[in-house]
């Protein structure tokens, strides 16, 4: 079999979390992007949905397995940059453009002194993007930070045109120092929960201890 049709085919398939398959997941996709002609424009129209249709929360992360598939994230209309790579990924696979995960740890300048004093860093581990393939190269997206809160950050929103690299910005629009990325975890062709639960729990002992993670519906829960 040709190695090469073996590859394009893994980042086609519906996974666990990027459930492809979901009725909900394929009806976003074609709703979405469905009636435009090329992969590139189909890509484009994805992100802005998952960038400004996702609401970015990141006060009520849940990392329940059954939460971070991106039907689940679809449901509740809200995720943080991990489930909402998690959702374009998967909404590409639906429309026959191959997709992968990719993470990086990243420091935040302008991270909020509620924020600060939860994590006790400005370090966050693990941000997560969509890589998608178009026009024959892996691009990366980014589609966490919707327009309004990147309006109330003073931040430009981050664009995607389906040629370049769509990577978080190292200033705001002050000049001040924004994002730094200091460590590229690679690509992902599924969502590697495990890996990234045991690195929260690492980096951030308070935050995987419960107190600041819900379910659905506000109930807290212990990881």
């Amino acid at each position: 079999m040709d190695a090469r049709w073996t590859e394009r085919n893994a980042h086609l398939e519906p996974t666990g979390f990027l459930d492809a398959d979901h009725p909900r997941v394929i009806a976003f996709a074609h709703e979405v992007a469905g009636s435009l002609g090329g992969a590139r424009d189909q890509a484009v129209a994805l992100y802005y949905a998952v960038r400004d249709g996702i609401r970015y929360d990141s006060k009520r992360i849940d990392l329940r397995p059954i939460a971070m598939r991106a039907s689940s994230v679809l449901a509740r209309g809200r995720g943080f940059c991990v489930s909402k790579a998690v959702v374009l990924a998967a909404g590409a696979r639906v429309l026959g453009i191959p997709s992968r995960l990719g993470f990086a740890d990243v420091r935040n300048h302008l991270s909020t002194d509620a924020m600060r004093r939860a994590m006790r860093t400005d370090l966050f581990v693990f941000h997560g993007y969509a890589e998608l393939e178009l026009e024959g190269r892996w691009v990366k997206a980014t589609p966490a930070f919707n327009r309004t809160l990147c309006e109330r950050f003073n931040v430009d929103p981050l664009e995607f045109d389906g040629r370049g690299d769509s990577l978080l910005q190292q200033s705001d629009r002050s000049g001040r120092g924004y994002m730094e990325y200091v460590r590229d975890r690679g690509p992902f062709d599924d969502l590697p929960l495990e890996v990234i639960r045991t690195a929260f729990a690492e980096h951030y002992p308070a935050l995987m201890s419960g107190a600041l993670y819900e379910v659905e519906g506000g109930e807290e829960w212990e990881t």
